[in-house]
């Protein structure tokens, strides 16, 4: 099998805020559809060296291996990697850094090993995109997404609309330290065991993407756009609220949310199981006035972070360097390219 054995290649991605699932019911054939933002302020960055072996370093490189050994079996390469993970979006925190981490590993080893396949096969082979199609979206092309969902013959839920999110708007990130969001196996159960979805709250929920969120993204118009996020935020955390212990999982992130409503600020919520809290600002001043409030406002729930952050509308970033040895045998890189282009020109394509 042909490899590039004197190159390495590095991808960035960014993280995403999954706003939450406006069909759960699958009445009209297709299950999950859902909304999201792809986001700055976080990201995953690793690199990929072909090797005789497999070794990892940096954080969550445990995992990287683990994708690393599936897609070498799966597509019958020969020898090992190395992968340096430079850093990580936080782990069960709701901003989808298991699908981004799949996906920077499997794409690193596409382009090294010229092996023909899109993202979405990428995800498919590494069984990312099973429910929403948001992470696998955000990883191509960045901004703001909506998924139509998984129907009968559906490899990852497909991008319905896309459209690049406001440069001026911003997004306060409320983090908590000491909790993490529903996954693995109780994930799993809680899909499972909830009650169905009600095909009315569907309708309802499908009317704020297309009524709301969308047109208020298009024209700028926050509020228009928060009003839809917090009407989905508030019907779907109730229905998840028996497996997450209430309609957000966080007790500390519920307060400040409830906070903000007060305050009348539209766009809030919860990114996907939590704990990640979130509000939407028109501006970076407001965001960060509001930030110095909370911090304020809030002394007594330390293990609360907050972070202001940017829409992002390009998604990863795919870097191809040449491996140079320098006269005492250390390997040197010399980068030759960092682009948005296909697994050919660097693009990260869907």
């Amino acid at each position: 099998m042909l490899y590039h054995k004197n190159q390495n290649v590095t991808v960035r991605t960014p993280a995403r805020l999954h706003l939450g699932f406006v069909d759960l019911g699958g009445a009209l054939g297709r299950k999950f559809i859902s909304a999201g933002v792809t986001i700055d302020g976080f990201s995953t960055e690793l690199t990929v060296t072909a090797s005789k072996k497999f070794e990892a370093t940096g954080p969550r490189s445990e995992r990287a291996l683990d994708f690393a050994r599936e897609l070498f079996e799966k597509w019958n390469l020969d020898g090992g990697c190395s992968i340096n993970v430079h850093q990580s979006i936080p782990e069960h925190s709701g901003l989808g850094s298991g699908t981004q981490l799949a996906l920077c590993v499997g794409s690193c080893i596409a382009k090294l090993w010229d092996i023909d396949v899109d993202t979405v096969g990428i995800a498919q082979e590494l069984g990312r995109g099973a429910r929403s199609g948001i992470g696998v979206a955000a990883f191509v092309q960045g901004g703001m997404i909506v998924d139509g969902g998984r129907g009968s013959n559906t490899r990852v839920p497909p991008t319905v609309a896309r459209h690049p999110f406001p440069e001026a708007w911003r997004i306060l990130i409320i983090e908590d330290s000491s909790d993490l969001g529903l996954h693995g196996t109780p994930e799993s159960d809680a899909f499972s065991t909830l009650p169905r979805f009600s095909d009315n709250c569907a309708g309802f929920l499908s009317r704020q993407v297309l009524a709301r969120i969308l047109p208020g993204v298009i024209e700028n118009n926050i509020q228009e756009f928060g009003m839809g996020v917090r009407e989905i935020q508030q019907r779907v955390g109730d229905y998840f609220a028996p497996a997450q212990g209430g309609r957000y999982t966080s007790a500390a992130v519920a307060e400040v949310i409830e906070y903000l409503i007060a305050k009348d600020i539209p766009g809030v919520g919860q990114s996907s199981w939590g704990p990640t809290g979130f509000a939407f600002f028109d501006s970076d001043v407001a965001a960060h006035s509001m930030l110095r409030e909370l911090q304020s406002q809030f002394t007594h729930l330390p293990q609360l972070g907050y972070k202001v952050v940017q829409g992002n509308n390009q998604g990863a970033v795919m870097t191809l360097a040449d491996i140079k040895v320098d006269n005492n045998g250390q390997s040197q890189n010399n980068s030759t390219a960092g682009q948005n282009a296909d697994h050919d020109s660097g693009q990260i394509t869907g």
